[in-house]
């Protein structure tokens, strides 16, 4: 499994020790959800973060709790602020600038991952982010999820792939990096789909890339859909297969980020195998080998 780029070695590379990434959830939202559009299938009330704001746990106190965990498990010394939670950038100038500047200030803090939508990215966020962060390192962390319209019109999914596309663009006049979120076993999406999917973020020329399997979380409109027969989620093997193909098919400075997805406990309906992630793991790199 060494013979790809994984974020810890490019870490190591750039600051010549361990870099821990810490999930923050800054209670911001998706404009998705607050449309009154329901928001993407597969998603919960927490989109894909920890629930620390649905907690009421200041952000200043989810990063300093974050690192003091990660110190005493890893005996890291450095590390990345991730703007996990929903969409990062969807929000006023001004309650921007107020949440990135709690995170900015903190010495050990040497990078900044903030996820987000492609189509809640413009000049104006991307020059506050700039300005915000002007001595770190920036990770944009894009969903994209499929290459293909008709898919994100059937997951709900409320952008296109030109935004994505527009929004990789627009992002590399910045000095920040740009990994790509995709998902494999999407609705009605077979072998070719899924490749095609991997084949537009290589032609773009994106720093990384994260993959997940679309798994079911209960409660989701996915859910509801998987329990009436109306969905079959990917199995391990396929999925597996397909992850070691785009590792390979990518171009070998492409920073691997996520190998698979991550349910959170207690939040899994199918498929079972999701909750093996080393399992899963290990069999990717069996392909890759």
């Amino acid at each position: 499994m060494s013979n790809f780029l994984t974020l810890n070695k490019f870490f190591k590379k750039h600051f010549g020790k361990r870099v821990q990434k810490v999930p923050l959830d800054a209670g911001l939202g998706c404009p998705n959800r607050v449309s009154g559009k329901g928001g993407c299938i597969y998603c919960n009330e927490k989109g894909s973060g920890t629930g620390a704001s649905l907690r009421n746990i200041p952000l200043r106190k989810q990063l300093l709790d974050g690192m003091e965990w990660a110190k005493r498990r890893y005996k890291a010394k450095l590390f990345a602020a991730y703007f996990q939670a929903f969409s990062n950038t969807f929000a006023p100038l001004d309650k921007l600038e107020e949440i990135y500047l709690q995170v900015a200030n903190v010495p050990e803090v040497v990078a900044v991952a903030i996820g987000t939508r492609p189509d809640c990215i413009n000049k104006q966020v991307l020059d506050l982010i700039a300005s915000c962060f002007p001595d770190k390192m920036v990770w944009m962390e894009y969903g994209l999820q499929s290459a293909s319209d008709l898919t994100l019109q059937a997951i709900n999914r409320g952008h296109t792939v030109d935004d994505f596309i527009r929004a990789v663009e627009l992002t590399k006049g910045y000095p920040f990096l740009i990994c790509a979120h995709v998902i494999f076993g999407l609705p009605g999406e077979g072998k070719k789909e899924m490749e095609d999917t991997v084949r537009l973020v290589g032609a773009l020329g994106v720093n990384g890339i994260k993959f997940h399997e679309l798994y079911v979380i209960k409660g989701t409109p996915l859910c509801k859909i998987y329990r009436r027969g109306g969905y079959t989620p990917i199995d391990q093997d396929s999925y597996a297969r397909m992850v070691a193909w785009a590792i390979r098919s990518l171009p070998t400075d492409t920073v691997i980020q996520r190998l698979t997805g991550d349910p959170a406990p207690g939040e899994l309906e199918a498929p079972g195998w999701a909750s093996k992630k080393q399992e899963t793991i290990a069999l990717i790199g069996k392909y890759l080998e």
